[in-house]
Formats: structure tokens, C-alpha cells, sequence
């Protein structure tokens, strides 16, 4: 059992603390669910816990996968091309529907079921998350498993947390900047969301024709 000794639950709760510490190298990095928990957060504040229920139900597969042996799939070049190129498509999308819901004034409840579809699609087609995942995480889940299936457990359901934490703290600072300052505050959100969904668009394709452009060569 993982606690059963004294020295072992001091030495998973080290490793747990580092762990974690990694780990939010990467969640606090600027990103695609960053901008679209900000953006819908500007007018609903849930929407960056809804966003992270759409990417734990990728993400906890998806370590289930890599603790069977499939993280390597992720390092192929031809995938995270096909991947990059499908994201960034997304991406284009979502941003330049972000950029014409300037023009609503009353967006709601209706957000609900499309945020945390927006939170699986947004994480399964981003490139970088599933190399990070490939690489520092893999290395992470098989030390976790030195503890066991249970230190597995803790650490992937701690990781997370940590993702709802994180968006939902942004969507709660942009639902109260836009309670405070207005609907200009909530327009200019809305606007430099979709500048950056946008932008992650583009660098995801032009990111794609790189890595497939190699493949054909």
C-alpha cells in the first residue's frame, strides 16, 4: 500500500510536489483552453471549469494509454502533422466565432454543452499537448508508478485539479472584470481571445506543413 510506511509517504509526497511543479509549467502557459476560458468567462464565469471537465476527459485517458505503453505514438512525426493541421483548422474556427460574437450582447447557459465539447477537441487536437504528454509526462507517470497504481491515481487526479483550478480562476477574473468594467471590458476579451485562438490557428498549420512538408521529402 502506498502509505503504509512513513518514509514512502514522504517520498511520494516529494516526488507528488515536483511532479506538480512541472506540471504547471505547462498549465500556466498562454494556450488555446487558456483563451477560451477567458473569452467565455468574460459573460459566464463556470466556463473554465467546463472547459477543464472537457480536457480531463481526454487527458485521464490518455495517461491510461501511456501507462499501457501507446505514449510513443505520440512522438510521430506524421501524427502530430495530421494532428497540428486539424487543431489549427479548429482553432480558426473557434476564433473567428469568437470574433463575431462581439456582435451578441446576451450569450448564456447555451455555452454549457459546446464549452466542454470545446475542452476535449481544443486538447486531442493540440499537437504539444500530446507530445508534452509523450515526453515529461510519461516520464512522470512511470515514476508515479513506482508508488503503485494508487500513487498513479493521485498524481493524474492532482494534475488535473490543477487544470480546473487554473481556468477556472481565469474565467472567475474575466466574469468580474466584465461585471465591473462593463461590455466594453467584455468585448475587448472577447476580441483578444479570438486574436489568440487565432493566432495558435496559424501556428498549428504552418506547424503541420513543416512536419508533413519533412515527411514527403
Amino acid at each position: 500500500m502506498l502509505f503504509d510506511h512513513d518514509k514512502v509517504s514522504f517520498a511520494y509526497l516529494l516526488f507528488l510536489g515536483e511532479a506538480l511543479l512541472i506540471s504547471l509549467s505547462g498549465i500556466l502557459a498562454p494556450g488555446p483552453l487558456a483563451a477560451l476560458s477567458v473569452g467565455k468567462g468574460s459573460r459566464f464565469p463556470q466556463a473554465g471549469a467546463l472547459v477543464a471537465v472537457g480536457h480531463g476527459m481526454v487527458e485521464l485517458p490518455l495517461m491510461l494509454l501511456i501507462l499501457f505503453g501507446l505514449g510513443t505514438l505520440f512522438k510521430a512525426p506524421s501524427l502530430r502533422g495530421l494532428i497540428s493541421l486539424l487543431g489549427g483548422s479548429f482553432l480558426l474556427f473557434s476564433g473567428f466565432g469568437m470574433l463575431r460574437g462581439l456582435r451578441v450582447q446576451d450569450q448564456g447557459s447555451h455555452y454549457q454543452g459546446s464549452l466542454i465539447a470545446a475542452g476535449a477537441i481544443l486538447s486531442l487536437s493540440n499537437p504539444y499537448f500530446l507530445l508534452w504528454w509523450g515526453t515529461v509526462g510519461t516520464a512522470l507517470i512511470m515514476r508515479s508508478m513506482g508508488f503503485g497504481l494508487l500513487g498513479f491515481f493521485v498524481f493524474a487526479v492532482a494534475h488535473w485539479f490543477c487544470d480546473l483550478a487554473w481556468l477556472s480562476l481565469l474565467s472567475f477574473l474575466s466574469s468580474r472584470g466584465a461585471r465591473f468594467l462593463g461590455e466594453g471590458f467584455r468585448r475587448a476579451v472577447f476580441a483578444l481571445s479570438g486574436t489568440f485562438l487565432l493566432f495558435f490557428g496559424v501556428k498549428f498549420i504552418l506547424d503541420a506543413l513543416t512536419q508533413l512538408g519533412g515527411i514527403v521529402k
